[in-house]
């Protein structure tokens, strides 16, 4: 019988469900953590999560077929709020340094010219706090930088169809 792989719980039907920009195959119950992703276009169900008999018919097709469902049902998913946002670099405090630097400003002038606090641009620089969007749009626009990472290697990771099946159930320790 084949497994959630968010609680690792044996079920009869899983339905395939987008959460933070995985796709997982999720029991019931798991499946109101994301969106449910469409795998065939004549589905009549009008409702954001299947609550019909076709999801197991959908699941057991899409499971026959191992790694072809992101290839076969890509344009026909529902899409949502993590499509669309780029990702803060993981590196962003050392290219706001190393501009600053380049450009021969001090942590006071450059906050001076974005209108910020110092204190600000110094807590920027150590990492320890994500600029909001509009800082994040000052810094990029004053030092000519992007703080934004592309397609990372990561979305890769999880496109591609890999060999190995690890499920989060592998991984988390339940508390029964």
């Amino acid at each position: 019988m084949p497994q959630c792989e968010m609680c690792g719980a044996e079920s009869s039907s899983l339905t395939t469900t987008k959460v933070e920009g995985a796709e997982l195959e999720l029991c019931d119950d798991c499946a109101d953590f994301g969106t449910e992703v469409r795998t065939e276009s004549s589905s009549t169900s009008s409702t954001k999560y299947s609550t019909s008999s076709s999801s197991s018919s959908s699941s057991s097709s899409s499971s026959s077929t191992g790694g072809s469902t992101s290839g076969g049902g890509g344009s026909s998913r529902r899409r949502d709020m993590f499509d669309d946002m780029e990702e803060l670099a993981t590196d962003y405090d050392r290219i706001i340094r190393e501009a600053r630097e380049g450009r021969g400003l001090s942590q006071e002038d450059l906050a001076n010219e974005l209108n910020e606090k110092a204190s600000l641009i110094r807590k920027l620089e150590r990492g320890d706090v994500l600029p909001s969007d509009e800082v994040q749009r000052k810094l990029e626009r004053e030092l000519d930088i992007s703080l934004t990472e592309g397609a990372s290697d990561e979305d890769a990771e999880w496109s591609s169809g890999s060999s190995t099946t690890t499920t989060l159930g592998d991984v988390v320790k339940r508390k029964d």
